[in-house]
């Protein structure tokens, strides 16, 4: 029987994985074959939706405080998705916050697996931030991390770790640098990128939208669904598979805001949607502008990783699973 935690389980992405990984029922083991699940423990600041499932754990605490995290992943742990973290322009906005949860946070998990019998799969969620500066028309697997923000400092630090860690035999990570996930559902966070899923999520739900970058600004965009399929089977693979550097590119599609706003009208069908207000912000600018225009991981494609097969893809994808939601919620507010 196997136990999972998943930090940042509150989060969308945490709870698309925890309700797919109970529709699968296992994952690879200690045995390197399949084992039934037992346990998948949502970990997060606020409290997570448990899916009236009794295999459900959630524990409302902070990723930051060593104890916790100890409690948190204990001797029965057998895989570990962490995937807690303060955004982008979050970490930029409070330097302290951003290292004491984006890399204070990880080497809590790291430490807290290390001191177990077992040797725990952990996956790392890291993000296309650890490039900037001048880079390719198209970031590959060769080109170099030199991350322009606090929040790629951190996650870079935090794929290093990771690589250490599972150099020493403390446990068998992987790390995925994640394109932009979108379309998120609720309501714009912190994150620079927050703008992508407000221009979609928003006007499909009948309320106006401000995008803060002009509309030729470039997104390397993945849906839900693909970044939930890519952890799984990121967990799936064997570790001889990843070889000695563990963190890995995954491709997304690019699109310019502009793109995206008129994708969300092909869409849109006979809803009466709002409209997408373009009101330029310097700073979130600066930040998007020193973010990868397209990627090309070849390791992931050559690893079966797949990417959605356009933007409209991604905008039908939310229409399909979350603007119901999405509306419902905004009407019982």
């Amino acid at each position: 029987m196997l136990n999972v935690v998943i930090t940042g389980g509150a989060g969308f992405i945490g709870q698309a994985l925890a309700k797919q990984l109970l529709q699968r029922g296992a994952l690879t083991g200690l045995s390197g074959k399949p084992e039934p699940i037992s346990r998948i423990t949502l970990f997060d600041t606020v409290p997570a939706n448990d899916f009236g499932d009794s295999r459900i754990v959630t524990i409302v605490g902070d990723i930051g405080d060593q104890a916790e995290v100890r409690m948190l992943i204990g001797q029965d742990t057998h895989s570990v998705f962490h995937l807690a973290a303060v955004v982008s322009s979050g970490a930029e906005a409070d330097f302290d916050l951003g290292y004491r949860v984006n890399l204070a946070g990880t080497r809590n998990v790291l430490e807290a697996c290390r001191v177990q019998e077992i040797l725990p799969r952990v996956v790392f969620a890291s993000s296309v931030a650890v490039y900037g500066g001048a880079l390719p028309e198209a970031v590959t697997d060769q080109t170099p991390q030199r991350p322009t923000t606090s929040y790629g400092v951190q996650k870079l630090m935090g794929e290093l770790m990771v690589n250490d860690y599972t150099r020493k035999g403390y446990v068998d990570g992987r790390a995925v640098r994640l394109p932009t996930i979108m379309i998120r559902p609720g309501k714009p966070n912190k994150a620079a990128s927050t703008w992508a899923s407000s221009i979609v999520r928003e006007p499909l739900s009948g309320v106006d939208a401000i995008c803060p970058v002009s509309p030729d600004s470039m997104m390397v965009c993945l849906s839900p669904r693909r970044t939930v399929d890519a952890f799984i089977r990121l967990h799936e693979l064997p570790g001889e598979a990843l070889g000695v550097d563990r963190a890995m590119l995954l491709n997304g599609i690019p699109a310019s805001a502009g793109e995206i706003a008129a994708a969300m009208e092909r869409n849109a069908g006979n809803r009466k949607i709002g409209k997408v207000i373009w009101e330029q912000d310097a700073h979130i600018q600066k930040i998007v502008n020193g973010w990868p225009r397209a990627l090309a991981g070849e390791r992931s494609t050559a690893l079966g990783f797949s990417v959605d097969q356009n933007i409209d893809e991604i905008v039908r994808f939310f229409i399909e699973d979350d603007l119901d939601n999405q509306i419902r919620s905004l009407t019982a507010s």
